[in-house]
């Protein structure tokens, strides 16, 4: 399930803190990052929980009602969504249980938020439309459970301030890991019963692995990335520039000398994305610019043994701006000076 979009904003976090923090220790620092990425393991974990919460208060509730209507000898209420085909497989799972039982985790203390999930899902079309369809099949069952999670538990403020409360780890993590409960929602299958396999901690050894060497690689050569760094800013004050856009760029760099089967084109276009999201307004086409400038330097120099190949961005913004070239080693034009805070 942890997957490099992941590993990388982790890394993000963790080298920022690394420096701001004054840890200085390479074991200790590397421990918190697998610590970190382990706790966003047990966000999907918990959020698949939040499915069979959900449930078992639909069954509460529908028996609190059957007892009223047959106490009042009225039409008692429909236990369809109570006894959802899809939620009460995802109950059994046998890993998920071992969850449980691991790390006990659970949300019994949540039970106003619980009640609150509820009532917004029973006020959906959603909802409503899965009550009247006759369709009674497992496709069905797993269906609604599917949309009902896109349209309430992905964009759900009151949740993320809850698992921000919860654990300070989580507060970035679960946009990414929504992505792969629905994947996990979608592939479940009746006919593996309680043996459904959910996703596994790591695809494969290679990711963790991943996650190790280009930690190391940003905080072991720090020195050299960012004089290659100074290099493409050279016709102003380096220092000037933001703090996490060094950051973000540092571990970019090392992820391009590191990781020979990566495109450069890939970790440019990730590192962007995370600098819009981390950084300063105008830090993504920025660092798109010194990046982009850098990596043809490396090339050029023979430290970088792999393609340039096309930055999709680099030709867009190459048309926007009619031509002008960035490089690291001559004045044939230079990034445009981001308006940022000198870093601490």
């Amino acid at each position: 399930m942890i997957n490099r979009e992941l590993i990388r904003i982790k890394i993000v976090q963790l080298t920022y803190a690394y420096y701001q923090n004054g840890n200085k220790n390479m074991d200790s620092a590397e421990k918190e990052l697998l610590f970190s990425l382990s706790k966003a393991y047990h966000l999907y974990n918990y959020l698949l929980l939040l499915i069979i919460a959900v449930t078992k208060e639909a069954r509460h509730q529908v028996e609190v009602l059957t007892t009223r209507a047959k106490r009042e000898g009225t039409e008692p209420p429909s236990d369809k969504f109570a006894y959802n085909k899809f939620a009460m497989q995802l109950e059994e799972n046998k890993m998920l249980q071992e969850f449980v039982e691991t790390q006990k985790q659970t949300w019994d203390d949540d039970v106003e938020f619980i009640r609150r999930l509820y009532g917004q899902i029973t006020q959906s079309d959603i909802y409503r439309d899965y009550m009247e369809n006759q369709d009674d099949s497992y496709e069905t069952d797993r269906e609604v459970w599917r949309q009902l999670y896109k349209a309430l538990v992905v964009e759900n403020d009151d949740l993320s301030s809850l698992l921000e409360d919860k654990s300070l780890y989580w507060n970035d993590d679960k946009e990414v890991v929504d992505t792969f409960v629905l994947k996990t929602i979608k592939r479940f299958d009746p006919k593996n019963k309680k043996n459904q396999e959910l996703l596994p901690e790591y695809k494969d050894e290679e990711d963790k692995d991943f996650a190790r060497r280009l930690f190391r690689a940003t905080i072991m050569n720090a020195d050299q990335y960012q004089r290659y760094m100074s290099d493409a800013s050279r016709n102003w004050d380096f220092s000037r520039l933001a703090y996490m856009d060094v950051v973000i760029m540092q571990i970019a760099i090392a992820e391009m000398l590191t990781f020979p089967a990566i495109p450069i084109s890939v970790t440019i276009n990730e590192f962007v994305d995370l600098a819009k999201i981390y950084s300063t307004p105008k830090s993504g086409s920025y660092i798109n610019g010194m990046l982009d400038s850098i990596a043809r330097y490396l090339i050029k120099e023979g430290t970088l043994l792999k393609p340039m190949g096309e930055n999709p961005r680099k030709v867009k913004m190459e048309q926007k701006r009619a031509g002008k070239r960035w490089t690291a080693q001559n004045n044939e034009g230079q990034p445009e000076e981001p308006k940022t805070d000198n870093p601490e």
